[in-house]
């Protein structure tokens, strides 16, 4: 007969010590990946997603604007231009949220990049 080699004895505690550390190595990569992309451009990306209301209704949201733009005025000018109804929303893990009616991912993007200066490299569109 062959012999099985799974009913060794293992230490529970041993393992969870070494995902627990695997965990750890895992967060300090992930920010020093965030700080190296802060320390570089000086801002981290910025998020445009969709999110899907009822039936065809939809929200576009704009995450990780910079502090030193005004967002109401930035929210102003958007509703204008895209005959739209907008606000901003506080999060607490995301902070300041820009919410649009409508599909406008496209046209927010177009229209950070050119009034601001926003690199496009730095602006991530999210959804569908």
């Amino acid at each position: 007969m062959s012999t099985i080699t799974n009913f060794q004895t293992i230490d529970p505690f041993l393992d969870i010590v070494d995902d627990d550390a695997h965990a750890q190595n895992y967060i300090r990569m992930l920010l020093r990946r965030v700080f190296w992309e802060i320390a570089e451009t000086g801002l981290l990306r910025l998020n445009i997603r969709i999110q899907q209301r009822n039936g065809r209704k939809t929200l576009t949201t704009v995450q990780g604007l910079p502090v030193e733009y005004d967002q109401k005025r930035i929210l102003k000018v958007l509703k204008k231009d895209f005959a739209c109804n907008g606000t901003i929303v506080k999060d607490g893990e995301m902070g300041d949220v820009i919410q649009l009616q409508g599909d406008q991912r496209i046209k927010v993007m177009e229209f950070l990049t050119s009034q601001l200066p926003i690199q496009k490299k730095l602006v991530k569109i999210h959804g569908f």
